[in-house]
């Protein structure tokens, strides 16, 4: 927790309330798990308390992806779901892979496309507007969602299995201290607890620790992903129009690539992932895709359109060679906040649905046994046994290849996945994380990004403005170190101070003291939740925890 202790022992203790399952997040494993719980206690003529807590103001407020969706496991949750107005509206239409020069643009042929890359049937989608779609079924079937309201705590029983979660306090002062404001947090029980904060949780950290989740587990690999939502020109708009890029502006051997969707009502959604394992410390992810925009392929698309939104979220892609045991007493990890995204498809949002499922079946089976708190051992089973984990299976070395630099790893992915057909006999693995890949800045030049114009390429704090980010300013900073020095003594030394660059929200900087002495400043208000800094700090001195209940992004149609 934040806050001190003594709030506990001056206030407490918390109010607590009783539920057969508890889901952490509201996103769409989350939402997955509760619909399908509650859709099987009615089948089965049972009741079945079932709980949402989301950290977003609103459902869908914190949801940021690409979106290309495979409706394959919204059709097995919801198989009406046309007919209830899913907002699935637009289809793929057309797909262009295209490899960028600075001045070039290259389309690869059909021919050489792998089936991964190819999105017929698919849908082009604001997954904020899916959840929020999804977050009306579930409240339809009986589940109680409690927005605004972040799981800050785990709780635990006598015996180490999980009991619940407690929510975080509010109404606490920059100090720790309690304001008129203040109202203590509410505690959670649950015989089970699903865990679907995704990528790169705040608990799901603590339980991989606790419970020794990662034992025998590649370590985890993560990308950014950077996101803008543009209204264009009507005359330039295809909807159903899938481009993905690779090449410039990232150098070979740097992981990365854009994305650019075209949906409906005019509307283009563009960004750039890259993956964290970089080496250059000067480099920027944000600055990367600004620049990105202004190729003369790229730009022609925005050039007399308007900028709508930003946001920005680390993306879960190590796949099944990090993917971390998923049960442990008393709950479960589910969606990104495990790791289940498909990486060589860019897309996460049906195994997020397809595991809450799963995840749900087992907890609901283990309540009909009169069970609580201990291993839903039939959820890894059954995972193992579904079309998930053979889709997962087949796209196992992709993201290992492509690290390997732009040029090999697409030789190696088309081989892998052209030739061999994801059936090769071997996976690749790695043994460090993220954290550990820069190199120190006196062995790079830094990177002179062009100074935004305005109208295609903007700066970070009018980016944030236009995510609708706020935190109340006098609550204690979420983005937390370890160690007050270590950002001068080791990141500033070493590495040219590279959370000023790798953060999209321009949340630190470094300034000048009086005394003329390098000090870390942390503009915890811009922060869009990305969690970044939590996963790139070559130290992993930073520790990103819940801010107060509703703070953050809250992104439309994101």
């Amino acid at each position: 927790m934040t806050e001190p202790i003594n709030i506990l022992e001056q206030y407490g203790p918390r109010e607590a309330m009783e539920y057969d399952v508890v889901v952490v997040g509201g996103g769409p494993a989350g939402l997955a798990a509760a619909i399908r719980l509650k859709q099987m206690a009615a089948d089965k003529g049972q009741e079945v308390s079932v709980c949402v807590l989301e950290k977003g103001g609103e459902i869908g407020a914190h949801i940021l992806s690409g979106a290309v969706m495979d409706p394959r496991a919204l059709t097995e949750l919801i198989p009406n779901w046309k007919e209830l107005g899913a907002p699935l509206n637009t289809a793929v239409t057309e797909d262009r892979i295209l490899f960028l020069t600075e001045s070039k643009a290259y389309q690869t042929p059909g021919f050489m496309v792998p089936a991964c890359f190819e999105n017929h049937g698919n849908y082009v989608i604001s997954l904020g507007n899916v959840v929020r779609w999804m977050g009306q079924q579930a409240e339809a079937l009986g589940v109680e969602i409690f927005p605004g309201f972040p799981a800050a705590e785990i709780l635990y029983n006598e015996d180490g299995s999980v009991k619940g979660v407690a929510t975080g306090n509010m109404g606490v002062d920059r100090h720790g201290k309690p304001t008129p404001a203040f109202q203590l947090g509410m505690e959670l029980h649950a015989k089970y607890t699903l865990f679907a904060e995704g990528s790169r949780g705040h608990l799901g950290k603590q339980l991989m620790v606790k419970y020794d989740l990662n034992k025998g587990k590649d370590p985890q690999s993560y990308s950014i992903g950077i996101k803008e939502l543009w209204e264009i020109d009507p005359a330039k708009h295809k909807p159903g129009l899938v481009i993905h890029t690779t090449g410039w502006p990232l150098k070979s051997d740097t992981y990365g690539g854009s994305f650019l969707y075209h949906m409906e009502n005019n509307q283009v959604m563009v960004g750039y992932v890259i993956g964290l394992s970089y080496e250059n410390p000067y480099l920027s992810p944000y600055e990367e895709f600004q620049r990105y925009k202004t190729h003369p392929e790229i730009r022609t698309f925005f050039e007399g359109g308007k900028r709508i939104s930003y946001g920005a979220r680390a993306i879960t892609a190590g796949g099944l060679q990090a993917l971390p045991k998923l049960v442990f007493p008393g709950g479960a990890l589910i969606g990104c906040e495990a790791g289940f995204l498909n990486m060589s498809r860019i897309k996460g949002s049906h195994a997020a649905i397809k595991t809450g499922m799963l995840a749900a079946e087992s907890a609901f089976a283990a309540l009909g046994e009169q069970r609580q708190h201990d291993e839903l051992s039939t959820f890894p089973t059954a995972f193992e046994q579904s079309w998930l984990h053979e889709e997962l299976h087949v796209a196992r070395n992709v993201k290992p290849w492509l690290s390997k630099g732009l040029y090999l790893g697409s030789i190696m992915t088309g081989i892998d996945q052209l030739i061999l057909r994801g059936k090769a006999p071997w996976t690749l693995h790695r043994d460090y994380g993220d954290h550990e890949c820069l190199k120190p800045a006196a062995n790079y030049a830094p990177i002179a990004y062009p100074k935004p114009d305005g109208k295609l390429t903007f700066d970070r704090l009018s980016s944030v403005f236009i995510s609708n980010t706020n935190h109340a300013e006098d609550q204690p900073i979420h983005l937390t170190l370890k160690n007050d020095s270590i950002p001068v003594s080791v990141n500033l030394a070493q590495y040219a101070g590279p959370e000023s660059r790798y953060c999209p929200a321009g949340v630190y900087e470094y300034v000048k003291t009086d005394d003329g002495k390098d000090r870390l400043q942390i503009n915890a208000q811009n922060c869009v939740h990305c969690k970044t800094c939590d996963i790139k700090d070559p130290t992993q001195n930073i520790v990103w925890v819940t801010p107060e209940g509703g703070g953050g992004p809250n992104y439309p149609g994101m």
